[in-house]
């Protein structure tokens, strides 16, 4: 069955078809989930659970606007498309659309050009990946009330539009898929690595971006990024069962027990990408998959095609610059020519606004500096990582990391 997650966009796209109020709905939506979170484990779950939620939704929403016309008399109501009579009797899992999955059509209405970059992204991952708004102000590095706001003014401006709930026309699209690429970038990431709590990664949110990476492929089987960035998720995600020690902490790509990895996975990546680079015209995410590729062939780390993976980081900074690109190629100028040389690359990143307080630029920096054997040096920066703003198991396996190369530890 579905999880309340990957149901939730679903049941989104639904309401906003129907109704078209992105507040209203999104708040009906989350009063159904809830209700379903409350009733679904005594009661059962319904044979159609996605079906359930609509009906239910619905009617929260038809409770809301009756609430609001009695208070308020308001004069731009929800014009309701289903008669409310129909509605209230029926069955809450005989819904006649609820085999309908908008979830992509909903990706690109989030997409929408009248939108930001920024809240275009920001929208996205909170209608339809899930996030809270937190964890999306996190993923921006910006106060949650600056986000919410953002995403408060993106609802506004896609209710303003008055564009309907549908997949755009082909040049449209066209424009519009590197932003929801982006967004499902965004979305698998978060559930790889997340940017709060006290676990490491949310399988359920890389799964869903998983899971709507493949129908976009479906729907665009000759675009060679779609293409790309669903082998990216499946190179990756393949680590996730030796991602984490048995007592919840991080393990590091170097220290994984490979034979955890998951082989169908691979295979299913390695397959596609190498269907999709020959075809010409290559972009991030395919170059990203590449790599991913290389690390995944190796059947342990000493064994790993570091000149290969040092020349495609070349290729990938050539094709999109971005500061997290540089420090993954530090750390391949280190594996090729030795950790001097990545040192010696790392200065323009501290001064780079982007890295210059990330956690990562240390845990590199502490991390060349421990293959060079200077330890101390090496303890102070895991230890400064340590107290940069990231996970809980990433704070741990940095503060471990610090402590077992300090005196005291010996």
């Amino acid at each position: 069955m579905p999880s309340l997650r990957e149901l939730a966009p679903q049941v989104l796209g639904a309401l906003l078809r129907r109704y078209g109020a992105f507040d209203a709905c999104e708040d009906a939506v989350q009063e159904a989930l809830l209700a379903a979170a409350l009733q679904w484990p005594a009661d059962g779950t319904p044979d159609n659970p996605r079906g359930w939620l609509v009906t239910v939704a619905s009617r929260k929403l038809v409770d809301h606007v009756r609430s609001e016309q009695a208070r308020r008399r308001r004069k731009d109501r929800i014009a309701l498309a289903t008669p409310q009579a129909e509605l209230l009797s029926r069955p809450a899992d005989a819904e006649p659309d609820a085999d309908r999955d908008d979830s992509l059509a909903l990706l690109f209405l989030c997409c929408h050009p009248a939108l930001s970059a920024p809240s275009r992204i920001a929208l996205t991952l909170r209608a339809v990946g899930g996030l809270t708004t937190a964890q999306v102000a996190a993923a921006f590095l910006v106060p949650e009330t600056t986000m919410a706001q953002r995403i408060s003014r993106a609802k506004q401006t896609i209710k303003a539009s008055g564009l309907p709930l549908s997949m755009p026309e082909t040049a449209d699209r066209d424009l519009r898929l590197g932003e929801v690429l982006h967004v499902l970038y965004l979305i698998f990431n978060e559930g790889y690595t997340t940017t709060d709590g006290a676990h490491l990664t949310a399988p359920a949110l890389s799964t869903e971006a998983i899971r709507l990476t493949r129908l976009l492929h479906h729907l665009l089987p000759d675009d060679a990024e779609t293409a790309g960035l669903l082998a990216l998720m499946l190179l990756t995600d393949a680590r996730r069962p030796a991602r984490i020690g048995p007592d919840g902490n991080l393990v590091p790509l170097a220290e994984q027990d490979r034979g955890q990895w998951d082989r169908r996975l691979i295979a299913e990546g390695i397959d596609l990408i190498s269907k999709t680079l020959p075809r010409g015209q290559i972009g991030p995410y395919q170059l990203q998959a590449a790599i991913a590729a290389v690390h995944d062939e190796a059947d342990h780390v000493d064994t790993t095609d570091w000149p290969q993976i040092f020349a495609l980081y070349e290729l990938l900074e050539h094709v999109a610059p971005n500061p997290m690109v540089t420090l993954n190629r530090v750390v391949a100028v280190a594996m090729v020519h030795g950790p001097a040389a990545g040192l010696a690359l790392l200065p323009p990143l501290r001064t780079d606004k982007r890295t210059a307080r990330h956690h990562r630029l240390l845990a590199t920096k502490a991390h060349l500096l421990e293959m060079l054997g200077e330890h101390d040096a090496a303890a102070d920066a895991y230890r400064d990582a340590a107290r940069r703003p990231t996970s809980a198991p990433e704070r741990r396996h940095l503060t471990s990391r610090a402590a077992r190369l300090s005196p005291a530890s010996s």
